[in-house]
Protein backbone atom coordinates (compact mmCIF):
# COMPACT_ATOMS: atom_id res chain seq x y z
CA UNK A 1 0.00 0.00 0.00
CA UNK A 2 1.30 3.33 -0.42
CA UNK A 3 1.07 5.83 1.92
CA UNK A 4 1.65 9.86 1.13
CA UNK A 5 3.71 10.81 3.86
CA UNK A 6 3.69 14.96 3.44
CA UNK A 7 6.52 16.13 5.06
CA UNK A 8 8.52 13.29 4.84
CA UNK A 9 12.17 14.72 4.37
CA UNK A 10 11.69 16.23 7.79
CA UNK A 11 12.19 15.46 11.38
CA UNK A 12 9.35 13.50 12.85
CA UNK A 13 7.94 12.66 8.52
CA UNK A 14 11.48 10.74 7.90
CA UNK A 15 10.93 8.78 11.02
CA UNK A 16 7.34 7.80 9.93
CA UNK A 17 8.87 6.66 6.26
CA UNK A 18 10.86 4.29 7.72
CA UNK A 19 8.40 2.79 9.99
CA UNK A 20 6.05 2.65 7.71
CA UNK A 21 8.88 1.05 5.47
CA UNK A 22 9.62 -1.49 8.04
CA UNK A 23 5.58 -2.47 8.56
CA UNK A 24 5.74 -3.43 4.67
CA UNK A 25 3.81 -0.15 3.52
CA UNK A 26 5.35 2.02 0.77
CA UNK A 27 5.82 5.83 1.70
CA UNK A 28 5.37 8.37 -0.87
CA UNK A 29 7.25 11.40 0.37
CA UNK A 30 5.98 15.00 -1.44
CA UNK A 31 8.00 17.88 0.37
CA UNK A 32 9.84 21.15 -0.79
CA UNK A 33 12.53 20.78 1.21
CA UNK A 34 11.99 23.92 2.67
CA UNK A 35 12.81 22.61 6.21
CA UNK A 36 13.45 19.11 4.98
CA UNK A 37 16.45 17.51 3.28
CA UNK A 38 16.72 14.63 0.73
CA UNK A 39 19.18 12.74 1.93
CA UNK A 40 17.15 11.44 4.88
CA UNK A 41 14.66 10.35 2.32
CA UNK A 42 15.38 6.88 2.52
CA UNK A 43 12.50 4.49 2.27
CA UNK A 44 10.10 4.81 -0.54
CA UNK A 45 9.42 7.42 -3.40
CA UNK A 46 10.14 11.14 -3.03
CA UNK A 47 8.54 14.03 -5.13
CA UNK A 48 9.81 17.53 -4.75
CA UNK A 49 6.30 19.70 -4.37
CA UNK A 50 4.35 21.49 -2.26
CA UNK A 51 0.82 20.41 -0.36
CA UNK A 52 -0.11 23.79 -1.46
CA UNK A 53 0.45 23.97 -4.90
CA UNK A 54 -2.28 21.75 -6.64
CA UNK A 55 -0.75 21.18 -9.47
CA UNK A 56 2.11 19.18 -7.54
CA UNK A 57 -0.66 17.57 -5.86
CA UNK A 58 -2.08 16.37 -8.92
CA UNK A 59 0.78 15.48 -10.27
CA UNK A 60 1.74 13.75 -7.49
CA UNK A 61 -1.36 11.70 -7.21
CA UNK A 62 -1.46 10.84 -10.89
CA UNK A 63 1.39 9.23 -10.52
CA UNK A 64 1.44 7.02 -7.63
CA UNK A 65 -1.92 5.34 -6.30
CA UNK A 66 -2.35 6.67 -2.78
CA UNK A 67 -4.06 4.62 0.24
CA UNK A 68 -3.88 7.13 2.68
CA UNK A 69 -2.34 10.10 3.70
CA UNK A 70 0.11 11.12 7.03
CA UNK A 71 0.53 14.84 6.91
CA UNK A 72 3.57 16.12 8.81
CA UNK A 73 4.20 19.23 6.07
CA UNK A 74 3.47 22.64 8.69
CA UNK A 75 5.27 25.19 10.01
CA UNK A 76 6.20 25.07 13.82
CA UNK A 77 7.85 27.56 15.16
CA UNK A 78 6.06 29.20 17.90
CA UNK A 79 7.75 32.83 18.14
CA UNK A 80 7.76 33.19 14.19
CA UNK A 81 3.76 32.18 14.23
CA UNK A 82 3.25 35.17 16.83
CA UNK A 83 5.09 36.95 14.55
CA UNK A 84 4.20 36.61 10.86
CA UNK A 85 1.03 35.21 11.66
CA UNK A 86 0.03 35.23 7.86
CA UNK A 87 3.09 32.64 6.69
CA UNK A 88 1.18 29.98 9.59
CA UNK A 89 -2.09 30.94 8.07
CA UNK A 90 -1.44 30.43 4.47
CA UNK A 91 0.68 27.31 4.83
CA UNK A 92 -0.43 25.36 7.67
CA UNK A 93 -4.26 26.19 7.01
CA UNK A 94 -4.46 27.19 3.49
CA UNK A 95 -1.82 24.20 2.33
CA UNK A 96 -3.74 21.58 4.35
CA UNK A 97 -7.11 22.70 2.90
CA UNK A 98 -5.36 22.28 -0.62
CA UNK A 99 -4.31 18.88 0.38
CA UNK A 100 -7.64 17.59 1.98
CA UNK A 101 -9.41 18.86 -1.93
CA UNK A 102 -7.00 16.51 -3.67
CA UNK A 103 -7.21 13.90 -1.13
CA UNK A 104 -11.02 14.54 -1.45
CA UNK A 105 -10.60 14.14 -5.52
CA UNK A 106 -8.89 11.12 -5.08
CA UNK A 107 -10.94 9.27 -3.25
CA UNK A 108 -8.72 8.77 -0.47
CA UNK A 109 -10.56 7.52 2.71
CA UNK A 110 -7.77 7.80 5.63
CA UNK A 111 -6.03 10.61 7.22
CA UNK A 112 -3.36 10.78 9.84
CA UNK A 113 -2.70 13.98 11.00
CA UNK A 114 -0.06 15.54 13.06
CA UNK A 115 -1.17 18.03 15.54
CA UNK A 116 0.45 19.13 18.73
CA UNK A 117 -0.43 19.83 22.41
CA UNK A 118 -0.51 23.56 21.35
CA UNK A 119 -3.75 23.42 20.69
CA UNK A 120 -4.77 23.21 24.70
CA UNK A 121 -2.80 26.59 25.40
CA UNK A 122 -2.36 27.50 28.84
CA UNK A 123 -3.65 24.03 30.62
CA UNK A 124 -6.11 23.86 33.43
CA UNK A 125 -5.25 20.55 34.54
CA UNK A 126 -2.35 18.35 34.43
CA UNK A 127 -2.24 15.96 32.84
CA UNK A 128 -3.78 17.08 29.96
CA UNK A 129 -6.60 14.57 28.53
CA UNK A 130 -7.86 15.06 25.02
CA UNK A 131 -11.40 16.46 27.04
CA UNK A 132 -9.43 19.45 27.66
CA UNK A 133 -10.41 22.52 26.70
CA UNK A 134 -8.64 24.17 23.26
CA UNK A 135 -7.33 26.99 23.91
CA UNK A 136 -4.41 28.06 21.90
CA UNK A 137 -2.24 30.97 22.55
CA UNK A 138 0.03 31.20 19.41
CA UNK A 139 -1.09 31.28 15.86
CA UNK A 140 0.89 27.75 15.21
CA UNK A 141 -1.30 26.61 17.70
CA UNK A 142 -4.28 28.26 16.29
CA UNK A 143 -3.66 26.59 13.02
CA UNK A 144 -3.54 23.26 13.94
CA UNK A 145 -7.25 23.67 16.04
CA UNK A 146 -8.64 24.78 12.88
CA UNK A 147 -7.14 21.67 10.85
CA UNK A 148 -8.57 19.18 13.59
CA UNK A 149 -12.39 21.08 13.43
CA UNK A 150 -11.97 20.90 9.35
CA UNK A 151 -10.94 16.96 9.37
CA UNK A 152 -13.74 16.54 11.94
CA UNK A 153 -16.35 18.32 9.17
CA UNK A 154 -14.69 16.57 6.23
CA UNK A 155 -15.92 13.24 8.11
CA UNK A 156 -19.24 14.27 8.94
CA UNK A 157 -20.02 15.84 5.42
CA UNK A 158 -17.28 13.45 3.05
CA UNK A 159 -16.70 10.21 5.05
CA UNK A 160 -13.11 11.10 5.50
CA UNK A 161 -11.86 8.68 8.22
CA UNK A 162 -9.17 10.81 10.00
CA UNK A 163 -6.58 10.47 13.36
CA UNK A 164 -5.10 13.42 14.95
CA UNK A 165 -2.44 13.08 17.04
CA UNK A 166 -1.59 15.92 19.65
CA UNK A 167 2.04 15.77 20.25
CA UNK A 168 3.98 17.03 23.15
CA UNK A 169 7.74 17.40 22.74
CA UNK A 170 9.07 15.47 20.43
CA UNK A 171 12.86 14.28 21.39
CA UNK A 172 15.51 11.57 20.54
CA UNK A 173 16.90 10.23 17.28
CA UNK A 174 16.24 6.85 15.18
CA UNK A 175 17.87 3.81 17.88
CA UNK A 176 19.69 2.94 14.38
CA UNK A 177 21.74 6.21 14.28
CA UNK A 178 20.38 6.37 10.32
CA UNK A 179 18.69 9.78 10.60
CA UNK A 180 17.59 12.13 13.19
CA UNK A 181 17.30 16.22 14.09
CA UNK A 182 18.69 18.54 11.79
CA UNK A 183 16.45 21.48 11.92
CA UNK A 184 17.61 25.31 11.13
CA UNK A 185 16.98 27.37 13.38
CA UNK A 186 17.10 24.99 15.68
CA UNK A 187 14.63 25.81 18.66
CA UNK A 188 14.20 22.34 20.25
CA UNK A 189 15.79 22.20 23.98
CA UNK A 190 17.74 18.43 23.58
CA UNK A 191 19.29 19.54 20.24
CA UNK A 192 20.31 22.62 22.01
CA UNK A 193 21.51 21.19 24.97
CA UNK A 194 23.75 18.82 23.04
CA UNK A 195 24.96 21.05 20.86
CA UNK A 196 26.50 22.99 23.52
CA UNK A 197 27.94 19.39 25.10
CA UNK A 198 29.67 19.11 21.51
CA UNK A 199 31.16 22.53 21.54
CA UNK A 200 28.60 24.03 18.43
CA UNK A 201 27.66 26.45 21.05
CA UNK A 202 28.48 28.38 24.08
CA UNK A 203 25.94 27.98 26.32
CA UNK A 204 22.66 27.23 26.30
CA UNK A 205 19.47 30.07 27.26
CA UNK A 206 16.83 29.31 30.10
CA UNK A 207 14.43 30.86 29.46
CA UNK A 208 12.83 32.01 32.83
CA UNK A 209 13.76 30.69 36.21
CA UNK A 210 11.03 32.10 37.83
CA UNK A 211 8.10 29.26 37.37
CA UNK A 212 5.87 27.86 39.88
CA UNK A 213 7.64 24.41 39.75
CA UNK A 214 10.24 22.75 42.02
CA UNK A 215 13.39 24.30 40.17
CA UNK A 216 11.64 27.19 38.92
CA UNK A 217 11.88 26.35 35.02
CA UNK A 218 9.09 25.15 32.70
CA UNK A 219 8.36 21.44 32.61
CA UNK A 220 7.86 19.24 29.85
CA UNK A 221 6.80 15.48 28.50
CA UNK A 222 9.00 14.67 26.15
CA UNK A 223 8.32 11.53 23.56
CA UNK A 224 10.64 10.27 21.43
CA UNK A 225 10.39 10.13 17.81
CA UNK A 226 10.55 6.87 17.44
CA UNK A 227 7.57 5.99 19.85
CA UNK A 228 5.66 9.28 17.69
CA UNK A 229 6.01 6.89 14.00
CA UNK A 230 5.20 3.80 16.12
CA UNK A 231 1.87 5.51 17.24
CA UNK A 232 1.48 6.81 13.58
CA UNK A 233 1.62 3.34 11.92
CA UNK A 234 -1.17 1.92 15.02
CA UNK A 235 -3.02 5.09 13.71
CA UNK A 236 -3.34 4.19 10.29
CA UNK A 237 -3.60 0.19 10.86
CA UNK A 238 -6.74 1.40 12.73
CA UNK A 239 -8.70 3.47 10.64
CA UNK A 240 -7.96 0.82 7.83
CA UNK A 241 -9.45 -2.18 9.95
CA UNK A 242 -12.48 0.57 10.69
CA UNK A 243 -11.99 2.03 13.90
CA UNK A 244 -13.78 5.34 14.24
CA UNK A 245 -12.15 8.96 13.72
CA UNK A 246 -10.94 10.58 16.97
CA UNK A 247 -8.36 12.54 18.41
CA UNK A 248 -5.64 11.29 20.60
CA UNK A 249 -2.52 12.59 23.15
CA UNK A 250 1.27 11.21 22.21
CA UNK A 251 3.37 11.73 25.12
CA UNK A 252 4.84 9.40 27.99
CA UNK A 253 2.73 10.89 31.32
CA UNK A 254 6.30 12.58 32.57
CA UNK A 255 7.28 15.73 33.14
CA UNK A 256 11.12 16.58 33.08
CA UNK A 257 12.58 20.74 33.98
CA UNK A 258 14.67 22.18 31.40
CA UNK A 259 16.98 22.26 34.88
CA UNK A 260 16.49 18.66 34.87
CA UNK A 261 17.22 17.97 31.17
CA UNK A 262 20.37 19.30 31.26
CA UNK A 263 21.62 17.52 34.39
CA UNK A 264 20.60 14.28 32.25
CA UNK A 265 22.51 15.75 29.51
CA UNK A 266 25.63 16.41 31.44
CA UNK A 267 25.43 12.96 32.72
CA UNK A 268 25.15 11.23 29.40
CA UNK A 269 27.69 13.15 27.55
CA UNK A 270 30.34 13.44 30.12
CA UNK A 271 30.65 17.34 29.04
CA UNK A 272 30.35 20.82 31.19
CA UNK A 273 27.56 22.32 29.92
CA UNK A 274 27.09 26.23 30.17
CA UNK A 275 23.69 27.63 31.46
CA UNK A 276 22.38 31.39 30.70
CA UNK A 277 19.44 32.36 32.49
CA UNK A 278 17.00 34.58 30.72
CA UNK A 279 13.67 36.55 30.55
CA UNK A 280 10.71 34.25 30.11
CA UNK A 281 9.21 34.05 26.68
CA UNK A 282 5.35 34.91 26.35
CA UNK A 283 3.64 32.34 26.01
CA UNK A 284 5.47 29.52 27.78
CA UNK A 285 2.80 27.59 30.03
CA UNK A 286 4.95 26.45 33.36
CA UNK A 287 3.71 22.76 32.97
CA UNK A 288 2.92 20.37 29.56
CA UNK A 289 2.26 16.95 30.71
CA UNK A 290 0.39 14.49 28.65
CA UNK A 291 -2.45 12.09 29.89
CA UNK A 292 -1.92 9.11 27.19
CA UNK A 293 -4.11 6.53 28.27
CA UNK A 294 -6.57 7.09 25.60
CA UNK A 295 -3.71 6.31 23.32
CA UNK A 296 -2.45 3.28 25.41
CA UNK A 297 -5.88 1.66 25.29
CA UNK A 298 -7.70 2.46 21.90
CA UNK A 299 -4.16 2.45 19.83
CA UNK A 300 -2.44 -0.09 21.48
CA UNK A 301 -0.19 1.94 21.79
CA UNK A 302 2.67 1.64 24.95
CA UNK A 303 6.14 4.04 24.06
CA UNK A 304 9.22 1.84 24.08
CA UNK A 305 11.77 4.93 25.11
CA UNK A 306 9.61 6.53 28.04
CA UNK A 307 13.00 6.89 30.19
CA UNK A 308 14.32 10.32 29.23
CA UNK A 309 18.46 9.19 29.17
CA UNK A 310 17.03 6.79 26.42
CA UNK A 311 16.04 9.77 24.77
CA UNK A 312 18.91 11.93 24.93
CA UNK A 313 21.64 9.11 24.60
CA UNK A 314 19.96 8.98 21.31
CA UNK A 315 20.23 12.02 20.11
CA UNK A 316 23.96 12.67 21.47
CA UNK A 317 24.33 9.66 19.32
CA UNK A 318 23.11 11.12 16.28
CA UNK A 319 25.03 14.50 16.99
CA UNK A 320 27.97 12.78 17.45
CA UNK A 321 27.78 10.41 14.52
CA UNK A 322 26.01 12.49 11.72
CA UNK A 323 27.78 13.57 8.56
Amino acid sequence: MNILVTGGAGYIGSHCCKALSGEGFNPVTIDNLVYGHKKYVRWGEFFQGDVGNPADLKTCLSRYQIDAVMHFAAYALVGESVEDPLKYYENNLRGTIELLHAVLEAGIKYFVFSSTCATYGNPEKTPIDEEHPLNPINPYGKTKRMIEEVLADYHSAYGLNYTSLRYFNAAGADPDGEIGEDRDPETHLIPLVLDVAAGKRPSIKVFGTDYATPDGTCIRDYIHVTDLADAHILALKRLMNGGGSGVFNLGTGQGFSVLEIIEHARKITARDITVENTDRRPGDPPVLIASNEKAVAELGWKPRYADIDDIISTAWNWQQNRV
